[in-house]
């Protein structure tokens, strides 16, 4: 479950860093290796996610 949270707090953090990246794109003066980088780090916050989907429901139990 912890995982879980954790990869949800990473893909948020992701969406808020893709969300300035874009900002950042229509600023003047900023240099586009600045916005790779973060670019770069959105998509390692997200990919947690990814990682912990494969295992999640695995060991649910649904008897009533």
């Amino acid at each position: 479950m912890d995982n879980l949270v954790s990869a949800l707090i990473g893909a948020r953090l992701g969406q808020a860093q893709l969300a300035v990246a874009a900002k950042m794109l229509q600023m003047e003066g900023v240099k586009p290796q600045s916005v790779v980088k973060l670019i770069d780090a959105a998509q390692q916050n997200m990919d947690r996610l990814a990682n912990v989907a494969v295992g999640v429901g695995g060991n649910v139990d649904v008897s009533v």
